[in-house]
């Protein structure tokens, strides 16, 4: 049984990186709104138990990646302070975490409707299996990618019920956005990594080169921000948002370099996260105003 003090729900927090939810969250929130706009009732319940599961699946999924990982980040300088290597919190207390997120996360698509409930297992499956990915292939970022994509268009099926091409447009945003940064983050692993055998981008193509893919990745990216827009026919406040969105990507590979990567984290946290919740708001906001 896990004993939740204060000091232990901080070091859970730590565990899980909870400040990261703002990648995938407000695209949550798109999903959702996209669903209301498109002549769905508006549902407090249905909002909250959303965001619940965005919750217990990001702690199931993150939570798992630092037990599946915690022999690789004891022996990795960089991340030797993490939780559990450091021996903060237990590799079993971890994995209980798990699955109590992973529980909570499938109870809460019940109380959703059924596709949802139906659903939550591959979803689990694919945020769980995630972690496992590194040691067998390097399309490692693309799995991730794919993770965090469920987030618009589970959003939009708690709401509706029903599978629609629109938001499955925001979930390939999503897929191919997570995908480019993640190659990014790699980067400054590509010793490491290759000296321990493990597999990623940057180790398949080198640095150089992976920086490059990373940004074909989030050209692609861009291009589908623009193709949601004219599909949608938002207004033009969507519009301002994808500038926005478009010229945080150009950004992060302005300040990221083969030979600099120096701020990598910038990149990674700060401008991603600004990315995602400016577009968020302004996509909602056109969606609201329609």
């Amino acid at each position: 049984m896990i004993k939740i003090t204060t000091d232990k729900a901080v070091n859970y927090l730590k565990l899980v990186k909870f400040s990261h939810t703002i990648f995938a969250m407000p695209f949550a929130f798109i999903g959702f709104f996209l669903a209301i706009h498109l002549g769905y009732n508006f549902n407090w319940k249905t909002l909250i138990l959303v965001v619940l599961c965005m919750i217990f699946a990001r702690n199931a999924a993150m939570s798992f990646n630092r037990y599946a990982d915690r022999e690789i980040d004891g022996k990795n300088p960089r991340t030797a302070l993490r939780e559990i290597p450091a021996g903060i919190i237990k590799a079993g207390s971890a994995l209980r975490f798990v699955l109590l997120n992973s529980i909570a996360f499938i109870i809460t698509t019940a109380f959703i409707n059924n596709l949802t409930l139906v659903l939550a297992p591959v979803a689990l499956l694919i945020i769980l299996g995630y972690s496992l990915t590194k040691k067998y292939t390097f399309l490692c970022h693309f799995i991730l990618g794919l993770g965090l994509s469920l987030a618009p268009i589970g959003a939009y099926l708690a709401v509706t019920g029903v599978f629609n091409w629109l938001p499955l447009l925001f979930s390939f945003i999503v897929l191919f956005w997570v995908s480019g940064f993640d190659i990014m983050y790699a980067l400054q692993d590509e010793a490491f990594d290759k000296l321990h055998n493990l597999r990623s981008i940057p180790v398949y193509l080198g640095k150089h080169k992976a920086l490059s893919l990373s940004i074909t990745i989030h050209a692609l990216c861009a291009a589908l921000v623009i193709v949601a827009g004219f599909s949608g026919v938002f207004a033009i406040l969507y519009w301002i948002g994808a500038a926005i969105f478009i010229g945080l990507l150009v950004y992060q590979h302005l300040i990221v370099k083969p030979n600099d990567l120096s701020r990598v984290n910038m990149a990674f946290a700060t401008v991603n996260g600004f990315a995602s919740v400016l577009f968020a708001i302004f996509t909602i906001v056109a969606l609201l105003i329609e």
